[in-house]
């Protein structure tokens, strides 16, 4: 059974940064690829980025590149998001995502609320 459980959430001022941390029951080599999606409020869920774990291919959303890192730990069993000159906009509850045979498991979710 997959387990995910982010952390790192919190409130943080416009300009500010704040790492995001999904810890999975096991490898995350077992994935095909994992990600970090948000949901604002009132909005639908978006994808933020994504990682293959094996290959370190990434993928970002356009209006995170260049800001938001996606990396994995030595350890392989978490997977983080780094979060740069965050933006009132990007207050959202973010999800982690793991993707395995076809099977999509999320994670409870971390609140980020990005005001002064």
């Amino acid at each position: 059974q997959v387990q995910l459980v982010e952390s790192g959430g919190g409130v943080v001022q416009p300009g500010g940064s704040l790492r995001l941390s999904c810890a999975a029951s096991g490898s995350i080599f077992r994935f095909s690829f994992m990600g970090w999606y948000r949901q604002p409020p009132g909005k639908e869920r978006e994808m933020v980025a994504l990682v293959g774990p094996q290959s370190g291919w990434t993928k970002y959303a356009d209006s995170v590149k260049g800001r938001f890192t996606i990396s994995g730990d030595n350890a392989k069993t978490s997977v983080y998001l780094q979060m740069n000159n965050l933006k009132p906009e990007e207050t959202a509850v973010y999800y982690c995502n793991a993707v395995q045979s076809g099977s999509v498991h999320w994670g409870q979710g971390t609140q980020v609320i990005v005001s002064s």
